[in-house]
């Protein structure tokens, strides 16, 4: 059976474009941004991964894990690197693929390469992505397909674009069914502050109830 995402996060365009590609890739996915109702509106007992967007009060994410756990013994809570939603689908699916994976993937921060090691021929996809506005609600953001190819086993060197920033800006690496993301540059701290912050405009409720 598919396994069942819930993503909550406060962006409505994020949450709702990452619960549709995650369903698009056969999961059973769905979003809110309604913290307060997270534990009366789903089962919370029978979700597989649950997906904190950055803007997740702290308060709010920390009563949320112990609740949850407190029921779901087999729940993988995943911190969202940031509000893009194909980030978040690649995060989702590093950590909900059964694929054995033998393959080194590392990135070097110091040249912005991707290093790879592979034991055998693969499918190899590295896609970079990076924030372009953080004005809330609706942060915006681009992305680069960077390789898109078929390796020989062996090692390969794979540089980042020179158009990907130093700053919010992450890589994701998929070897066959294997995904793994990096952070190239980290969120700015203020961006990271505006969780904590009671100052934030308000946001159109999202709550989607596509597999109840």
């Amino acid at each position: 059976m598919a396994q069942r995402i819930l993503v909550i996060g406060r962006s409505p365009g994020v949450i709702l474009d990452a619960a549709e590609r995650l369903r698009g890739k056969g999961f059973r996915a769905d979003a809110t941004n309604q913290f307060d109702d997270v534990l009366t509106d789903y089962d919370t007992a029978t979700v597989d991964v649950v997906v904190f967007g950055g803007m997740v009060p702290p308060d709010s994410k920390r009563q949320l894990r112990d609740e949850i756990s407190k029921v779901n013994g087999h729940v993988t809570f995943v911190q969202g690197l940031a509000g893009i939603a194909g980030l978040i689908v690649a995060q989702v699916e590093s950590v909900t693929s059964a694929a054995g994976d033998d393959t080194g993937v590392e990135y070097d921060a110091a040249e912005r390469t991707v290093r790879l090691t592979l034991r055998q021929p693969a499918q190899v996809v590295v896609e970079a992505w990076w924030a372009t506005s953080f004005t809330p609600p609706e942060p915006a953001s681009t992305s680069t397909r960077v390789v898109d190819s078929r390796f020989d086993p062996g090692e390969h060197v794979v540089p980042l674009p020179a158009e990907v920033p130093a700053v919010a800006s992450f890589v994701t690496v998929s070897v066959g069914p294997a995904v793994h993301t990096f952070t190239v540059g980290a969120m700015p701290d203020a961006v990271r502050r505006m969780a904590s912050t009671s100052a934030l405009p308000p946001v159109r409720a999202v709550a989607t109830h596509t597999y109840g």
